[in-house]
């Protein structure tokens, strides 16, 4: 065998080795399921944010809040709104301000780790990752997901990363 060969050959075994190690190797993912089905997973290491954003059934406005992952869970760090209904506080967090017609209500730095939701078509229930957005219940459905911050290998989460894509603009 040649030693040009024999390197090319040493390596491809490199590169599988190391996609192999990539694999198999634990990492944080922030996931989404569907009772014990994986709809969707991203990478979820110390301080990823997303949103949710859904429209409120009864004032018919549009809420957001804003998450982080700290020290392997969910918080809660940000909400904004336009309305106040019942059970809606005055205040939350260490501020709150109105900023181009919404109510801001920052700091609030809450776990909120499993974070179960009712993502009811009705009310338009979005996930924000990255800068783009994903329909939580695209088939019309009131799916109650689950978000959780957990550790495992990219090989588990396969089927997540896939869903994950159709994240749109």
């Amino acid at each position: 065998m040649t030693r040009r060969r024999t390197a090319a050959l040493l390596a491809v075994g490199a590169l599988v080795a190391a996609l192999a190690i990539a694999l198999c190797w634990p990492m944080p993912w922030l996931v989404v399921r569907h009772g014990a089905t994986l709809a969707y997973a991203f990478p979820g290491a110390e301080g990823t944010r997303f949103a949710l954003r859904w429209m409120h059934s009864v004032e018919e406005e549009d809420w957001i809040e804003e998450f982080t992952v700290v020290d392997s869970h969910i918080r809660v760090v940000e909400t904004r709104f336009k309305t106040f209904g019942a059970g809606v506080p005055a205040a939350a967090g260490s501020a709150t301000t109105l900023e181009d017609g919404w109510v801001v209500m920052r700091g609030i730095d809450r776990v909120v780790d499993p974070l179960a939701v009712q993502a009811a078509a009705a009310e338009h229930y979005r996930m924000r990752y990255g800068s783009r957005w994903l329909s939580l219940s695209p088939d019309g459905g009131q799916p109650i997901l689950t978000f959780a911050v957990v550790c495992a290998p990219a090989w588990r989460m396969i089927g997540g990363l896939s869903r994950g894509r159709q994240l749109v603009p």
